[in-house]
This record gives C-alpha cells, structure tokens and sequence, in this order.
C-alpha cells in the first residue's frame, strides 16, 4: 500500500487514500455508508476531496477500520512544493 506511507496534507489527498483503501478491501460505498450512519453522498464528497464535518469523517473511518494519527509535518518534499507553486501560479493567473 504505497500510499499508505504518504503523508495525507489536503482533503484531496485523504480522499484519494480513502477511495484506493476502499477499493483495495473491495468494499461497496453503500456498505460503508450503511455503516457509518452517513449517506452515500457524503462518502463521494469526501473521496472527492470536498468538504464533510469532522463527525462524518469520523464516522467513516470507524466503519472502515481505521483511524487518524497525528504527526509532525516535517518539511515538504520538491514535488510538493512544485505542485504547491504550480497552483499558485495557476491561482494568480485565474484571478487576473
């Protein structure tokens, strides 16, 4: 599980760890919606990236299994601060 071992630092990047676990473990989004008490939407939206509250998150993990740790950030990798400058330029020219 290769992206088990990256560090999860945007919504983005815990949706696509959750999505692949799901995947991995073959397990149906309505299942773990059923679960965890939430709805298949709120199961997408958070794959996807986009905002749920903390409780769903919570719910969702525990019906998968799993659980959050909390570690130091350390310093960013050069393909994440490329990525991170990238959207900043995109960002700069989005707005003009």
């Amino acid at each position: 599980m290769p992206y088990m071992k990256d560090k999860i630092r945007t919504p983005l990047d815990l949706g696509v760890a959750l999505k692949a676990l799901r995947r991995e473990r073959k397990l149906k989004a309505v299942a773990i919606a059923g679960h965890s008490g939430r709805s298949r939407d709120v199961l997408n939206r958070l794959e996807k990236g986009q905002d749920v509250t903390v409780h769903s998150l919570f719910d969702i993990l525990r019906a998968m299994g799993l659980c959050v740790r909390i570690e130091s950030a350390g310093m960013p990798t050069l393909e994440e601060m490329q990525t991170r400058f990238a959207e900043d330029d995109h960002d700069d020219h989005s707005a003009a």
